[in-house]
């Protein structure tokens, strides 16, 4: 009798475990793209999944395209999605998610993570040089336009200085009635 009760006992114990595992959600993993996450045409990028487990079954996804699903096993805590010849069309926003072995219930997908794919002409480090060229040729040409104003402004000032004497001089010469040689 008492082994049937320990027997039934260890029996519930263990469906509730399981019904409990079941109901308990597996932690996010993280995805990260290596080198970078704006990459040029043409080019290559790794999207890395990371989770706390081992052996488990990794999935990439994209959010834009529902059909877009990798799959990949993994005996360690990551699996590496390798993206070859980018084109436009494989630029938006990726994610991951993981399922543990035995399990059919995959994780929380991961944070998102937006994959830009650009061309050689607009790139952020090409539009950030002509800006940086904008500027400084804005800057030159302004110190230029200072650099000769102040001249400019000291020959002004002289020439109507020399020249308001000149005529100061004269009505001086008026008013004591004497006459002005002309030049």
């Amino acid at each position: 009798m008492i082994t049937g009760f320990l027997s039934l006992l260890c029996l519930g114990l263990c469906l509730g475990y399981e019904h409990e595992q079941k109901n308990e959600k597996l932690p996010k993993p993280s995805l990260s793209a290596l080198p970078r996450s704006v990459v040029e045409h043409n080019s290559n990028v790794t999207l890395k999944c990371q989770c706390h487990f081992q052996n488990v079954t990794f999935m990439l996804g994209k959010l834009q395209d529902s059909g877009y699903k990798k799959v990949q096993s993994s005996a360690g805590h990551d699996a590496e999605f390798l993206l070859m010849d980018l084109k436009p069309k494989n630029a938006g926003t990726y994610f991951c998610a993981y399922k543990i072995t035995g399990s059919h219930e995959w994780s929380e997908k991961s944070e998102h993570l937006q994959l830009v794919v650009t061309d050689g002409h607009d790139r952020p480090e090409a539009s950030s040089v002509k800006t940086n060229t904008r500027v400084i040729f804005a800057t030159t040409f302004s110190c230029l336009v200072i650099f000769l104003l102040f001249p400019s402004v000291f020959l002004i000032y002289r020439c109507t200085q020399h020249g308001s004497s000149h005529e100061e001089s004269n009505e001086r010469f008026i008013q004591s009635g004497k006459s002005i040689p002309l030049d």
